[in-house]
C-alpha cells in the first residue's frame, strides 16, 4: 500500500519496551508480564447478555501489563498512556471482601478511569480466593481507547494473567475471562456480557471465535480473508463511546423486560424457535420500544449462526450482506448507532465494501468493513471525504488482523 493511502499498514505493531520502563518507574524489575489484545466483533452485537452467540476475533493491537510484588503494602499503578494519573492504593482498601456497593463507593471516590479496571481485577481475584499481594504495575500498549475495540477487556485480561503469575496460581482462559468480566461488572460498574473478555483471552491467530454465551461453547473458525483477496478494515470514527453513561444499561434492562414479557429467561430462547415463530412472538410485544429491542436481538442471533456458516464456506459476499443487515438493525431497532458510524458505513458500502457495520456497543467508536484489498484506498478516501463534508473530525483507518489471545510475554534480561 503506498504512502498516499490512509490505511495504517501496521499488521503487527511493535512490542513496547515495558520491562525497561517498569524498572525506570519503580526501581526494580518486573516479575510478570502479560499481554492481551483488543477485539473486533464481526457480528453478534448486544446478544451476549441475552444468551446469544457472538463471532469476534482478536486484533493485533495489544495491552501489556508488567507487575511485581512489593513490601510496602500499597498497590502502585502507572500507565504510559496516562503518565499524569499515577495511582497508589492501600491493599486493605481492596482486600476486605466487601460487597459490591462498598467497593463501588470506594472506587467512585478514588479509582477513576483506567486504574479501576486494574484494581477491579485484584478485587475480583480476591473474591474467588486468589490473593494478590501488594504490587507495582505498569500498563502500556496500543489498543485505541474509546474506539469500541475493547481496550478495557484487553487491560483486564492482561492484568489477570500477570496477577495470577505473581500469586502462583494457574487458571485456564475461560476462567480468566470470567474473572475479568466480574471486575468490569461488579467493580467498574459496566454490566457487560462475556464476549469481549473471551475474545481477548481465548482467540487464536487467523481465526474467528464463535462463542455461544448460552452454553459457553467455543468454536475456532479459520479466517482466511487475505488469502481470498479481502481485508477487514476498521474505521475509528473518532467519536469516543462511553458505556458507563446509562445507555448500555438501559438497553440491557429493555432486553430483560422484553424477555419477561415473552415469559422466557433470555431472548435466546425465542430465537431458538426459528425465524418465523420468533418473529411472530416478537411482533406481539405491545410496547414499541421493547418490540424493537427484542427484534434486533432475536434477528441478530439468527444472523450470527448464518454468518458462521458463510465464513466456513468462505462465502464472503454472504458474510458481508449479513454484516450490513446487522448494522441496519443496530441503527433502527436497537438505536445505538451515531451519525459518524452511519456516515462511515454508507461511504464504505458506496465504495465497494461487501459489508460494513458498527463494532462494539455503539454510541460512537468504530466500524468494521469487509472489502477487497484492491479497493482499500478508494474506500478510505471516500470515508474521509464524507466525514469532511459532514463537518466531522477526520477518521483513522487500519487493517484488522486476527491475532492470538492473552499470553505470557518474555521478560527482558
Amino acid at each position: 500500500m503506498n504512502e498516499s493511502a490512509s490505511v495504517s499498514p501496521h499488521r503487527t505493531p511493535g512490542k513496547p519496551e515495558i520491562s525497561e520502563s517498569f524498572t525506570a518507574s519503580f526501581g526494580s524489575d518486573p516479575s510478570a508480564l502479560w499481554s492481551a489484545p483488543g477485539r473486533v466483533n464481526l457480528i453478534g452485537e448486544h446478544v451476549d447478555y441475552n444468551g446469544g452467540p457472538v463471532m469476534p476475533f482478536a486484533i493485533q493491537h495489544r495491552c501489556y501489563v508488567a507487575a511485581a510484588a512489593n513490601d510496602d503494602g500499597v498497590i502502585r499503578l502507572r500507565s504510559k498512556q496516562f503518565p499524569n494519573e499515577a495511582v497508589s492504593v492501600a491493599l486493605a482498601d481492596l482486600a476486605t471482601g466487601a460487597a459490591y456497593s462498598h467497593t463501588r463507593e470506594v472506587q467512585a471516590q478514588r479509582f477513576a478511569g483506567w486504574a479501576s479496571y486494574v484494581l477491579g481485577v485484584i478485587w475480583a481475584l480476591e473474591q474467588v480466593g486468589v490473593h494478590v499481594p501488594p504490587v507495582d504495575v505498569l500498563v502500556d500498549g496500543h489498543v485505541p481507547v474509546g474506539a469500541g475495540l475493547s481496550s478495557s477487556a484487553a487491560l483486564e485480561c492482561a492484568a489477570v494473567g500477570a496477577f495470577c503469575d505473581i500469586a502462583g496460581v494457574g487458571i485456564d482462559g475461560p476462567q480468566r475471562a470470567t474473572i475479568a468480566q466480574r471486575a468490569e461488572n461488579d467493580f467498574v460498574g459496566v454490566p457487560c456480557g462475556l464476549m469481549d473478555q473471551m475474545a481477548s483471552t481465548c482467540a487464536r491467530a487467523d481465526h474467528a471465535l464463535l462463542f455461544d454465551t448460552y452454553d459457553q461453547r467455543i468454536e475456532q473458525i479459520p479466517l482466511a480473508a487475505s488469502a481470498a483477496g479481502y481485508e477487514f478494515l476498521v474505521v475509528d470514527t473518532g467519536a469516543a463511546h462511553g458505556l458507563v453513561d446509562g445507555e448500555y444499561a438501559s438497553r440491557r434492562a429493555a432486553c430483560e423486560e422484553a424477555a419477561r414479557t415473552l415469559r422466557v429467561k433470555l431472548l435466546r430462547e425465542v430465537a431458538d424457535r426459528g425465524p418465523d415463530e420468533s418473529a411472530a412472538l416478537v411482533a406481539g410485544i405491545a410496547d414499541a420500544t421493547l418490540r424493537r429491542r427484542a427484534r434486533h436481538v432475536v434477528s441478530e442471533i439468527l444472523r450470527v449462526s448464518t454468518a458462521a456458516e458463510a465464513l466456513k464456506a468462505a462465502d464472503w459476499p454472504r458474510l458481508g450482506a449479513l454484516m450490513t443487515a446487522s448494522h441496519n438493525s443496530l441503527r433502527d431497532d436497537f438505536e445505538v448507532s451515531s451519525p459518524q458510524l452511519d456516515t462511515a458505513v454508507e461511504a464504505l458500502l458506496s465504495s465497494g465494501a461487501l459489508g460494513a457495520r458498527l463494532t462494539g456497543a455503539g454510541f460512537g467508536g468504530s466500524v468494521v468493513a469487509l472489502i477487497e484489498t484492491s479497493r482499500l484506498e478508494t474506500a478510505v478516501s471516500a470515508v474521509r471525504t464524507s466525514f469532511a463534508a459532514a463537518g466531522f473530525k477526520a477518521p483513522t483507518a487500519s487493517l484488522a488482523v486476527a491475532s492470538q489471545g492473552a499470553r505470557r510475554e518474555p521478560l527482558a534480561r
